[in-house]
């Protein structure tokens, strides 16, 4: 794993912060251009008068010194105990996440996406609850996904539907490899002792591979606690993301030679052994992309289109 422990950055916090001390639970938000001013005013009126909860927000690389701005206002303007923090250059999902843990004060860790909201009124209050407990390690509370009322946004939608959102109990019998870094509840010594691999670079499955090597020597659970999100891609931009992420399904399977009996893995194999099999890659995004053909066609041909790429990568 690369050492990013060193990682320059610029903090601003808030009042609130300041005067803030023995921290139960710290709510960690990475963003690199997607606006966290909205989920940062939805979780503020949840933690109330509170100053055993902080908001941690990474802003990684500053692309946009607009939107660093705007949420240095926001981030002001809380109530709430909050900070933010802004790298001097990008480092990336997984250095990100183990720099908000480093920099975080709370015996407690939330991630939460940029783009997410709180699923209901009572979200900080059930995992709060849910740490009392205190007879796990990590949780894992899903999300959900809003119908979208631009089209360009359906396939992603209903790909999130049937592939990602499943309760508790459904992801319980599939294990570590069902889990996400967004919403993700996990004890700040753990993430101590298991940081996110930073050997995957860019999008995907870095949060697998920590949740499989967590699970190793610590007791993960999943709740049903969802949060909302709201970050759907157009299809061409789940296109090149699954493109990209070959590299890093691949890194997962050399990692994890025994979850070479995931679903996608025995796609990815099976289309291997198809000769020029890259050559259908081009229909495989025509239907993907086709608007007018049923979802379901389209679906099955977006996760072709990702099958192709890992069986190129492995």
């Amino acid at each position: 794993m690369t050492d990013t422990s060193q990682t320059p950055f610029a903090e601003l916090a808030n009042t609130a912060w300041q005067r803030s001390d023995r921290t139960v639970l710290s709510i960690l938000v990475p963003f690199y251009r997607d606006d966290p001013t909205a989920l940062a005013a939805a979780l503020n009126p949840l933690i109330g008068v509170r100053r055993d909860i902080e908001i941690v927000l990474l802003d990684d690389g500053c692309p946009d010194p607009g939107l660093n701005e705007a949420v240095s206002r926001t981030i002001r303007a809380l109530s709430a105990p909050a900070r933010l923090l802004t790298a001097a250059e990008n480092i990336g999902r997984s250095a990100g996440r183990n720099l908000l843990a480093r920099q975080a004060r709370g015996r407690w860790l939330l991630y939460l996406d940029a783009d997410m909201q709180p699923g209901d009124d009572r979200f900080l209050d059930a995992y709060l609850e849910r740490i009392e407990l205190d007879d796990f390690d990590a949780a894992f509370g899903g999300y959900e996904t809003a119908e979208p009322d631009d089209r360009r946004y359906q396939l992603h939608a209903v790909l999130a539907r049937t592939s990602d959102e499943k309760d508790a109990a459904a992801r319980a019998l599939i294990g570590p490899t069902a889990y996400c870094s967004s919403n993700l509840l996990v004890r700040a010594s753990v993430m101590r002792g298991v940081p996110f691999d930073t050997g995957f670079t860019g999008w995907g499955f870095e949060d697998v591979d920590w949740a499989v090597r967590a699970a190793r020597n610590h007791i993960l659970i999943h709740f049903d606690n969802p949060a909302s999100h709201a970050g759907l891609q157009t299809t061409e931009s789940l296109l090149q993301k699954f493109r990209d992420g070959a590299v890093n399904y691949a890194r997962l399977l050399e990692k994890h030679p025994h979850l070479a009996v995931l679903p996608g893995a025995r796609a990815a194999r099976t289309l291997g052994i198809i000769p020029f099999q890259g050559l259908l890659r081009g229909l495989w995004a025509r239907l993907a992309n086709s608007q007018g053909l049923p979802v379901r066609l389209r679906t099955a041909a977006l996760k072709l289109w990702r099958a192709s790429w890992a069986a190129e990568a492995i």
